[in-house]
């Protein structure tokens, strides 16, 4: 029971990172900006971020990466280690810093696309 649950609030908090980094809205100097059109270029770089791999994709890899490696060193470190629980605690670390790294991706693509639109952007 208590896998079931653990497995449900992975499934959770990766779901509700999912689409957090393409609707970033960083913070602008707004000394002088139109803010109708940077609505507009906002939407636009939001939505160029949302064509890039995103949380759900980078969870998916980091799992499988960190489920991969957590069995490797429970084979390597000897019978003693459970490799299947080594597989599964490196899968949940890894699909959370794959879905936390690609979130980070997404907001650093809007960053830039409103840079270079123009936009003082100061976080």
């Amino acid at each position: 029971m208590r896998r079931i649950v653990s497995v449900l609030a992975l499934a959770v908090v990766i779901s509700g990172c999912a689409t957090s980094g393409a609707n970033y809205r960083p913070m602008i100097d707004t000394k002088g900006v139109d803010f109708n059109k940077f609505e507009v270029d906002l939407a636009s770089c939001q939505e160029y971020a949302r064509t890039q791999a995103g949380a759900k994709e980078g969870a998916v890899a980091g799992a499988l990466v960190g489920a991969a490696f957590g069995a490797l060193l429970a084979a390597v470190a000897g019978s003693n280690y459970d490799t299947g629980a080594a597989a599964r605690v490196g899968g949940v670390t890894g699909a959370a810093s794959g879905a936390s790294g690609a979130n980070q991706d997404q907001e650093t693509i809007i960053k830039r696309c409103l840079q270079g639109r123009g936009y003082s952007v100061l976080k």
